[in-house]
């Protein structure tokens, strides 16, 4: 049997000086794959459950009621291990687990969005053309919109009628019910279509939904496939045309969150961005036993797909007075729990895709199971928009994340001038938090399915637990 050689110094030198990142799989530590599993049946529940900012909110109280957690009262005495949330307008969810330690000492919190691209429905949508029923649309969030076109659809939300009654609308997820479509053009009629820009393709006015065709009853007259379709939604919704006025009513995809490859190693869904970090860091609090040290503290915000503006959005001063009651709870000064704070804006970012290799800087690229990425700025061209770490916070979270054998990477989004992005790491960085971006690499981002790797979807979870308790 041949002696095993000794290592040259060249090679370590290398070992000793070099960072050459590996994949995940490559260093899992023993019995995690059967972890991973485990989370990821959890996580795709909640993807199916979940496909607004409405049904997140629900499901995840659920499941932190499940675990012992209560609506907060504003003006109670809260004592370590206290487990509290507030709902907030049914659309964003705040919680915390109370710590050892004073507000004064900071939190730690980790901040990701539930909404994400979808079709709304216009306030004035149900018309009929050529004896079809169509309802008109206006798209929410960045979307490449003849991804749109010619998949099944699911038409959810909410809609109040004009007695102030809040029906709840979910159609098309359940065994036998009926699903909807946007139409595009047939390749022998596309001629001039197929000469357009990628944008332009299929234009917003044409991303209507198509619901029916069958007319109402054998009387001679005009729109009677739209009556016979508002006949329908008043039988099941009690609803008349004057309702879509006060609705909220959303296309969605239908399809489940399923795995994806012969392997089964990746996850294929809607609405992963961002309701995969989301998952995480409901999950790592929700898990918490007793008292962390410092108070954990969980925001899942709406509106990040279009600013992170409105009452429900990240810039709305409802995280500013839930973190305040807090504090009050407690003789805590807000500004002082700011300043010591740290939050972990946890939102995805862009996977390396080897179809689409032009698009991307392959040294500073995030790749599919070598774990949670950080990301120590997004914005756009010369960083508009970011909030940028400083040093000292990505070294405080790598060193956090090494003790704690969470597998890691570092990237940005894409090439310096090919586009950007942003998070809501900004909207934290401006009120004197601390903040760095985290989260899952993502393949096929703002599509109607996205697809991440099992694995980095674990280490977000468990990048997040290791946070809560540091």
């Amino acid at each position: 049997m041949d002696e095993k050689k000794e290592p040259t110094l060249l090679q370590q030198r290398k070992k000793d000086l070099f960072f050459a990142p590996t994949n995940g799989y490559d260093r899992l530590a023993p019995g995690e794959e059967e972890d991973i599993q485990a989370y990821c049946a959890g996580y795709k529940t909640f993807l199916d459950e979940g496909k607004t900012e409405r049904e997140c909110v629900d499901y995840a109280i659920g499941l932190a009621e499940a675990a012992g957690f209560r609506p907060l009262v504003r003006g109670e005495k809260l004592r370590p291990g206290d487990k509290v949330y507030r709902n907030n307008r049914g659309k964003s969810l705040l919680l915390a687990v109370i710590g050892q330690e004073s507000l004064n000492q900071g939190a730690v919190i980790g901040a990701a969005h539930i909404d994400s691209p979808r079709l709304d429905l216009k306030q004035n949508p149900l018309y009929e053309e050529k004896e079809m029923a169509y309802c008109k649309t206006h798209y929410y969030g960045g979307i490449k919109k003849y991804q749109w076109t010619t998949i099944p659809l699911a038409l959810h939300g909410v809609v109040v009628r004009r007695d102030g009654t809040v029906v709840p609308v979910r159609i098309g997820e359940a065994p036998g019910d009926p699903q909807f479509t946007v139409g595009d053009l047939l390749p022998h009629l596309a001629g001039d279509q197929a000469k357009k820009t990628m944008g332009s393709i299929v234009s917003a006015e044409q991303l209507n939904l198509f619901v029916g065709s069958r007319p109402f009853g054998t009387e001679e007259g005009s729109d009677r496939v739209k009556l016979a379709m508002l006949e329908i939604l008043q039988e099941k919704y009690g609803m008349v045309e004057e309702d879509f006025l006060s609705a909220e009513l959303m296309a969605v995809p239908a399809a489940k969150a399923v795995d994806i490859g012969l392997d089964r190693s990746v996850i294929g869904a809607y609405g992963q961005d961002d309701r995969v970090c989301a998952y995480a860091c409901l999950q790592a609090l929700l898990e918490l036993e007793g008292a962390p040290r410092l108070t954990g503290v969980c925001v899942l915000a709406d509106k990040e797909e279009i600013g992170s503006l409105g009452v429900t959005g990240m810039q709305s001063a409802a995280f500013d007075i839930f973190m305040s009651d807090l504090c009050d709870s407690q003789g805590a000064a807000l500004k002082a729990c700011y300043e010591n704070a740290f939050c972990l804006s946890a939102d995805v970012t862009a996977a390396y895709d080897p179809n689409f290799a032009e698009a991307y800087e392959v040294r500073n690229s995030a790749f599919l199971n070598y774990g949670v990425c950080l990301s120590k700025y997004t914005g756009a061209r010369g960083k508009s928009g970011a909030s940028d770490a400083s040093a000292e916070v990505v070294g405080k979270v790598r060193r956090i994340f090494e003790e704690n054998q969470v597998i890691w990477q570092l990237a940005e989004l894409g090439k310096t001038d090919q586009g950007g992005g942003g998070t809501v790491a900004c909207y934290m960085a401006n009120r004197n938090i601390d903040t760095i971006d985290a989260g899952v690499p993502v393949l096929s981002m703002h599509a109607p399915f996205e697809t991440t790797a099992k694995l980095d979807c674990y280490m977000t979870y468990k990048a997040m637990k290791a946070l809560y308790t540091h």
